[in-house]
């Protein structure tokens, strides 16, 4: 019957110490998904100081969280009353001479039956509360001390032999909550930086980009730019070229994040300064110039030139990154509506009349940047009075619904057998219908158009 009685005491510490577990993983649990989630240690200190003073019967109590030198990290005291100078005496003086320093110092589970009879009690200056018996727990994980947990009461003897063994099963699951809350806050920590840094390449990406179209006499231009994350590998361009030229870009470097982003950047900048770009914002560039760079020169070659150069520079400096872009590039003469222009492996853009596509500017050559010495050819078309060129990213065709459909290139297709009568009329149309398309879906790939529109002559 005894050894009965032993086996039914020892289950009901067991029960008690799960309980003990299952209300921390709970409220850690609800904390981890709540938006307000920035307080998760300190509100599993709290929560593990309220079932611990539940589960023995305590008044009073404190946790402090350690280091692995023993300083204290992370603190709390039932006592509201106290200034952050007491607070700091008070964890000071019992982790020195106290029971919580025995505890730190043996690390064993503390028992004062009688405060009066135990030197390990430590009776502070104007301490506002009688203690008559206490318990201290160490919170271990294998051979490190995280911290120490503090229970008081007022009457001697409330805390008893059974109430250590309680205490001490339980230490175990407190310690895996509060390392689970510790490392849940560094993590957020992390990501907050990382989010903050993510940001700032946001910003840095942007600023590759067109801040402002060029604005041409008889033409529109207007485009679109939507990355799935913070940083996209797509990317378009529009600027100026000597002898009234305007150079137009779509491209889509291959993956996502920032890798791809560092090398948009790259391509970008690679394209403009090999087509002979001589100015940037009303700044003309060192040593260049219209006639270094003659206007009536054969700007077929120039766009050519451009690609090939750009694909060398990237396979060669770059071959072990093995980073490679779908890229369009086009040189149009704004006075003839000529436009010479290389497809490396993009997505077709389109010249569109009011009855709809009119020519799609197939692929001339691979895409670039896989291997050097790789093979492009160049092409030239006309866009005239009336009709507009778009290129766009894959991320169009292939934005997908809430249910995982594709917008597919048919419906694309569809939207341009009408077109808006402007540039930027043409880009937001398509806009409207893709955010039907993707309700709230979330955005798979990049999105990012370009159009330039020919005015007609009013003449």
């Amino acid at each position: 019957m005894q050894d009965f009685d032993k086996e039914l005491e020892q289950l009901k510490r067991e029960k008690a110490a799960l309980q003990v577990q299952s209300g921390l993983l709970d409220n850690f649990v609800t904390l981890a998904r709540s938006a307000a989630n920035e307080g998760v240690l300190a509100n599993i200190l709290q929560k593990t100081l309220k079932i611990s003073a539940e589960l023995t019967g305590a008044e009073k109590g404190s946790l402090f969280l350690l280091d692995e030198n023993g300083a204290v990290t992370d603190s709390i005291l039932t006592r509201s009353d106290t200034t952050a100078g007491q607070r700091s005496r008070i964890i000071g003086s019992v982790l020195d001479k106290g029971l919580a320093g025995w505890v730190r110092h043996h690390r064993k589970v503390g028992l004062i039956a009688n405060t009066n009879d135990d030197d390990r009690w430590l009776d502070l200056p104007d301490q506002p509360y009688s203690v008559g018996s206490a318990l201290a727990v160490p919170i271990l994980q294998g051979e490190d001390l995280l911290g120490i947990l503090t229970l008081l009461h007022a009457r001697p003897g409330h805390f008893t032999a059974e109430t250590a063994d309680l205490m001490q099963l339980t230490a175990g699951q407190i310690g895996s909550a509060l390392e689970n809350a510790r490392l849940y806050t560094r993590v957020e920590a992390y990501s907050r930086a990382l989010n903050a840094e993510m940001e700032k390449g946001k910003k840095i990406q942007l600023d590759f980009l067109p801040t402002q179209l060029p604005e041409i006499s008889g033409w529109q231009i207007a485009a679109c730019f939507y990355p799935a994350r913070q940083v996209s590998g797509d990317f378009y361009d529009a600027f100026m070229l000597p002898g009234d030229r305007l150079g137009i870009v779509i491209a889509d470097v291959c993956d996502k994040g920032i890798g791809s982003a560092l090398y948009m950047a790259l391509f970008r900048s690679l394209i403009r300064v090999f087509s002979g770009q001589v100015s940037l914002h009303g700044l003309s560039v060192p040593g260049s110039g219209e006639k270094e760079i003659s206007p009536s020169g054969d700007f077929l070659n120039r766009a050519l030139d451009a690609v090939s150069l750009t694909n060398d520079y990237i396979a060669i400096e770059h071959e072990e990154q093995s980073m490679f872009a779908t890229l369009f590039f086009g040189i149009l003469d704004l006075q003839s509506g000529s436009l010479a222009y290389i497809n490396g492996g993009h997505e077709p853009p389109l010249i569109i009349k009011r009855s709809g596509v009119r020519q799609k500017l197939k692929a001339t050559g691979p895409v670039v940047g896989m291997l050097p010495q790789m093979k492009f050819a160049k092409n030239q078309t006309h866009i005239a009075a009336g009709e507009t060129f778009i290129g766009y990213t894959d991320g169009v065709t292939e934005a997908l619904s809430p249910d995982d459909s594709l917008f597919t290139k048919q419906r694309f297709l569809s939207l341009l057998e009408k077109p808006a009568p402007s540039a930027a009329g043409l880009i937001e149309q398509i806009k409207n219908q893709l955010d039907r398309h993707m309700g709230n879906a979330p955005q798979f790939d990049d999105i990012t158009m370009i159009a330039v529109h020919r005015l007609k002559d009013e003449r």
